[in-house]
């Protein structure tokens, strides 16, 4: 019941002089329903590397350098004003002075040294310790020490990692044990975002700092419910200028139907993860649009060469041969997506194989090998999740539909999480996936997903001794010649003679919005509501 004295606040609001009401903040509340928010229920890019993860974390959290996927892919200063290559595995970075914390501190060259230290990304564990990437979500436990698979992320990201150096308040120095050519496209790393080593050392716990890190961004973390809802508030000591939202609502929905009705009836603003079919039933509205195209992610499918009958190389070639790639990206995307020159993209550069494709659809071929490989249709396991990635059960049924056609007796199995999927328990055999290009380099995506540091590798489904020593060498060369040669080498190994992986398409991010909101889609699954980048 409402008391007196609060009936009177309330009218003496209503009267306040207009220069009062002028204070107001009149910025909007913008309301975002995702399919995810997610994956292992923590926003700590140490942990939660995933497709879903990245539409937010960008708005929390910032690197010393950028990508530029609103605009041409290149890097761009962040944190960072400039960056000087000092040697081959040295590069010098001057910071951006001002910068503030979400708790109020300024950043230091001391919380970059932290952010890249051993406390935040486990350098201290063991190697063996960081096995099974991907494969657990965290639990809460004592003390501030990170979970094995933190330690898993950052050897993948930064595989010959030695220290950052301090040399004064502003310049630090990331410093490699081996040469590196892509040193600053890995500084760019989501995981590389920097944080407030104060708050870190407040927090009670690893997983109640991994909920609500303390980064830089145009956005505060004010709360996160895993599996329902993310909401960030504007920060306005930002150093980029005040955000012209004041608050994100991130909505949980896994339905694409229940996605569109919220945008439709105005409960949200912004609807994720749109299927092409889907895009007449948004635009009939006259208030909403459809906007996005291809990004710099593939969607996969992946083999686990363990499995009985996959460990003939024959068999897997024999998958990939019975994927009518052009009827995913015709029936399925209606022409938006596009048949990928293999685990390749074209801001790789000089690096791109353009010769290169993927596997011919030929079922006359695939039988061949069948029959060469004395396979008698034994079944084979494929794990599925029911919608994670947009139009990923109409994809696994055209999938499944090539491959009996070839005579593989492929045999779904529904999966409710990640967890599940690559869990050893069972016969592992074929999985859904996608990788991703952060930078302008093989190593951002061949070897960062199945070299001896991916997940493939490090789960035990797909090792190949030739691949993993030139992976090393891929990722310390710095002959550039060399480096196109190797990359070759390793495109033949992984799609051709032993497969770790078959491409499908290059993937689709299309999203549905108010049309009177000014917002441009980027390169990938991020979203960005920074100054520049969203109107009202």
């Amino acid at each position: 019941m409402l008391h007196r004295r609060h009936l009177l606040a309330a009218s003496a609001a209503t009267l306040l002089p207009a220069p009062a009401l002028a204070q107001a903040d009149n910025r909007p509340v913008i309301t975002i329903a995702v399919q995810k928010i997610a994956n292992t229920n923590t926003l700590e890019t140490l942990r939660e590397q995933s497709n879903v993860g990245s539409r937010t974390w960008g708005s929390y959290g910032e690197t010393l350098i950028e990508q530029s996927w609103t605009g041409d892919l290149s890097l761009r200063p962040s944190l960072a004003t400039r960056w000087t290559r000092i040697d081959d595995r040295t590069v010098e970075l001057t910071l951006r002075t001002g910068v503030r914390f979400h708790d109020g501190r300024v950043m230091s060259a001391e919380d970059v040294a932290f952010s890249f230290g051993a406390e935040r990304m486990g350098w201290g564990m063991t190697a063996d310790q960081a096995r099974n990437l991907f494969g657990t979500i965290p639990g809460q436990t004592q003390g501030r020490t990170p979970p094995p698979e933190v330690l898993a992320v950052a050897r993948r990201t930064y595989p010959a990692f030695e220290r950052v150096q301090i040399m004064d308040a502003e310049t630090v120095r990331f410093v490699n044990r081996v040469p590196d050519v892509t040193l600053e496209g890995r500084i760019s790393r989501n995981v590389g975002m920097i944080l407030s080593q104060a708050s870190f050392h407040e927090s009670r716990s690893w997983l109640d700092w991994a909920r609500r890190p303390i980064g830089t961004g145009p956005f505060r973390i004010a709360e996160f419910r895993p599996d329902q809802i993310l909401v960030l508030d504007a920060f306005d000591d930002y150093w980029g200028g005040r955000p012209p939202v004041r608050r994100l609502r991130f909505v949980e929905v896994p339905e694409v139907a229940s996605r569109i009705n919220m945008l439709l009836t105005g409960e949200a603003d912004f609807a994720c993860d749109i299927p092409p079919d889907q895009i007449r039933g948004v635009t009939r509205s006259p208030r909403h649009e459809v906007v996005g195209g291809t990004i710099m992610n593939h969607r996969l499918t992946v083999f686990d060469k363990n499995h009985p009958h996959l460990r003939n190389p024959l068999v897997r070639r024999a998958f990939t041969h019975s994927i009518d790639r052009d009827a995913i990206v015709s029936a399925l995307w209606g022409g938006t997506s596009r048949v990928p020159r293999g685990l390749q993209f074209d801001f790789y550069g000089e690096m791109l194989h353009s010769d290169w494709t993927a596997p011919r659809f030929d079922i006359a071929e695939a039988r061949r090998l069948l029959r060469e490989a004395n396979y008698r249709g034994e079944p084979i396991p494929y794990r599925l999740l029911n919608g994670y990635y947009t139009n990923q059960v109409p994809t696994a049924q055209i999938l499944v539909e090539g491959w009996r056609a070839a005579g593989l007796n492929v045999q779904i199995e529904m999966r409710e999480n990640f967890p599940q999927v690559l869990s050893r328990e069972g016969q592992r055999g074929v999985r859904d996936w996608s990788n991703s290009a952060s930078f302008n380099d093989p190593t951002a995506s061949i070897t960062a997903q199945h070299g001896p540091q991916g997940q493939q590798w490090q789960i035990g489904e797909w090792q190949n001794e030739e691949f993993g020593r030139l992976s090393g060498e891929l990722e310390t060369s710095v002959d550039r010649a060399r480096r196109r040669v190797v990359f070759r080498r390793l495109l033949e190994i992984a799609e051709r003679e032993d497969p770790a992986y078959t491409v499908l398409h290059q993937s689709v991010n299309l999203t549905a919005k108010r049309r009177d909101l000014q917002w441009s889609p980027g390169q990938s699954f991020a979203m960005d509501f920074r100054p520049g980048n969203f109107g009202s």
